[in-house]
């Protein structure tokens, strides 16, 4: 979906993998003018998994629709000042870089020198410049050690490359801050992001640093339990599986009413939940498992309980109409 917020706003873009792709994608759907540089036959990432059977990847695709791409030799220093050029062309529209690849050519300074209102945004995976992916940061962030059932010595990986996401999200508000103030005050801006900084920032934000720091806790696995209030996944007897949350006070009351939780549980507040958690989900499971999820559903639906059903992505795009919306 494609909103014409942004226009006239030129981005070029000169990118790859995820983190800059989708801070460029975001701008784009919101009617932003992005034009990515490319190496020609593509960039380091134009084939990467899942690919059709010609070839053509998947994922290189999803995070570039809606751009414009300029292929370029930039080992020639005529391909090089092309870029440089289209960069820092005059206009109130343009005057906007994006980018992670970190070349030396398209540093801030450099381009600065030639429109002196530009606003570049540079992400990395660490502060300094050094490598960092997703991965290696979620790592540092303590998450793997926390989830499932995971420990230090026993990490669990999950598959979302959130801080990726976070981070592309945070690009692009920056951008559009450093734009807002350009028309106003007519200067440009040298924006840094890192990885790891989304990462840490995020992990204060959401208490775990304070609760490391000030409480001398470590956040424990939980299996699939939330932490703090009540939630788990269930199955029910026809072999489905349901995810519920009773965070919220009428959450709470919600799945208390649809599984016939008795007044004790009833009046729980939140701790008393999530300390209780393991004598809860004996009831909740044994209420799942004698139903089939259409009398599941039908139930939750009913008393509007907080609740998923976990399908596989081919189950979501053929059937969650929330998809085809």
């Amino acid at each position: 979906m494609t909103y014409s917020l942004l226009g006239p706003m030129r981005v070029v873009e000169s990118s790859a993998f995820i983190a800059a792709p989708l801070a460029g994608l975001t701008l784009a759907q919101y009617g932003a003018d992005v034009i990515r540089i490319d190496a020609i036959g593509g960039g380091i990432d134009y084939a990467r998994a899942p690919r059709m059977p010609g070839g053509r990847s998947l994922y290189w695709t999803g995070l570039n629709k809606g751009k414009r791409s300029l292929a370029v030799d930039i080992r020639r220093p005529e391909g090089r000042e092309l870029v440089q050029s289209l960069v820092t062309a005059p206009g109130e529209a343009g005057g906007i870089l994006l980018t992670n690849i970190g070349t030396p050519w398209l540093a801030h300074a450099l381009l600065a020198a030639r429109r002196s209102d530009l606003v570049s945004c540079t992400i990395s995976g660490n502060p300094d410049g050094s490598s960092a992916v997703d991965y290696t940061v979620n790592a540092a962030a303590g998450f793997p050690a926390m989830t499932g059932e995971g420990s230090l010595q026993h990490p669990v990986n999950h598959a979302l490359p959130a801080w990726d996401i976070a981070c592309a999200y945070q690009a692009a508000f920056a951008v559009l801050a450093a734009v807002q103030r350009r028309r106003l005050q007519a200067v440009g801006a040298e924006l840094r992001l890192a990885l790891s900084d989304v990462a840490f920032t995020t992990l204060s934000h959401l208490g775990y640093f304070a609760q490391a720091e000030l409480l001398h806790e470590e956040r424990p696995a939980l299996g699939n339990h939330l932490y703090g209030a009540f939630g788990r996944d269930f199955g029910t007897r026809d072999g489905r599986r349901v995810m519920v949350a009773g965070i919220s006070a009428a959450q709470w009351r919600a799945l208390c009413g649809a599984c016939d939780l008795d007044a004790r549980y009833a009046a729980m507040d939140e701790d008393a939940r999530f300390a209780a958690r393991e004598e809860i989900a004996v009831h909740v499971q044994a209420w799942c498992a004698a139903r089939d999820l259409a009398q599941v559903e039908a139930a939750f639906e009913r008393h509007k309980v907080c609740w998923g059903l976990y399908r596989g992505v081919q189950d979501l795009v053929d059937n969650d109409p929330r998809v085809g919306a």
